[in-house]
């Protein structure tokens, strides 16, 4: 004797599913790390003889990374900023973060001197204990030896 199976009226209820899809689509939206976007005219010195830091991602790091371009000026996540929005955005993480802050300055080869000091000024006047200068390690992409022969014949 064969049993016979009732299908009728047997279906799948979607909405928990979709429920739990756009919750998990909303979670990655948040959290994704914006910094990584940096200002991708600053062209880095060339530090062979420097330690190598560890990215943001890779390692348990909450550094700020500040960019300082040619012309002086001073850029987070892609997004100018002047001066005081940099104090204020520096106090603000140094109170909630602590200890554990870092501030990673990003500044072109062919910045003036003036123009790194005065984000490493409001460093300092913030409290911050830990500036890292972010350079490139070796010269492997043709853009970037490219640019560091174009820098030594000036």
């Amino acid at each position: 004797m064969s049993k016979k199976r009732n299908t009728e009226g047997c279906e799948t209820n979607m909405t928990p599913m979709i429920d739990v899809v756009f919750q998990l689509i909303i979670f990655f939206i948040v959290t994704i790390n914006m910094s990584e976007a940096k200002d991708e005219t600053v062209r880095l010195e060339l530090g062979v003889h420097g330690q190598p830091v560890e990215s943001n991602n890779d390692a348990n790091v909450s550094a700020l990374v500040i960019d300082v371009a040619r012309n002086g000026r001073c850029s987070i996540a892609n997004r100018d900023l002047k001066l005081s929005a940099l104090r204020d955005m520096v106090h603000r993480r140094l109170s909630r973060q602590g200890n554990s802050f870092q501030v990673w300055i990003r500044g072109d080869a062919l910045a003036k001197h003036e123009s790194i000091r005065r984000v490493m000024d409001v460093c300092t006047e913030a409290g911050v204990g830990r500036v890292t200068f972010i350079a490139v390690k070796d010269a492997r992409t043709p853009e970037t030896k490219k640019f560091l022969a174009k820098r030594s014949r000036d």
